[in-house]
């Protein structure tokens, strides 16, 4: 197993996590990955990064199973509107490529949300870094880290 630099990040914050590795080509989106690890879509979050009009990008951790609402974020982030980043500039803004967005380790770091759901939870999984590795830690825990406050950001998927 090769460390991923999201892993090396939180080993150096002394913030425990389990990590998880699974076929990349049996769960690619987090939905997926929670039906192969078997756990509740509800434990699953996925990193979504937008751009606002100036050009100011955002990083918003969701549930697998709901949308980011773009108003609400918008509002949580103080800024008039947000759109989700095309994905050819995925690579080049984050240094993480799609299905392996982790909001850590990110090349800049950017103001990062997590979703209100995470906020009762013991335990939450996020991308370790890289298809096919998932990390599960305390949602607290990352939000203090990243100086991410918990905020209402979803609809839900139906």
């Amino acid at each position: 197993m090769i460390k991923t630099n999201a892993m090396r990040i939180l080993e150096t914050a002394h913030i425990l996590f389990k990590f998880y590795e699974y076929n990349p080509g049996t769960a690619v989106d987090a939905g997926s990955v929670a039906m192969f690890l078997k756990k509740d879509p509800e434990e699953v979050f996925k990193t979504l990064v937008t751009i606002s009009p100036t050009h100011e990008h955002f990083v918003f951790v969701v549930p697998s199973n709901h949308e980011l609402d773009l108003k609400k974020a918008a509002r949580a982030a103080g800024v008039k509107n947000l759109e989700m980043i095309p994905l050819k500039t995925l690579l080049p803004t984050t240094g993480y490529i799609h299905g392996g967005c982790s909001p850590v380790g990110m090349k800049k770091k950017f103001k990062t949300f997590i979703d209100i759901h995470a906020q009762n939870l013991q335990t939450f999984c996020i991308s370790g870094g890289k298809i096919g590795l998932t990390l599960e830690l305390s949602p607290q825990e990352l939000s203090n880290f990243l100086q991410a406050p918990f905020a209402d950001l979803t609809a839900e998927i139906h």
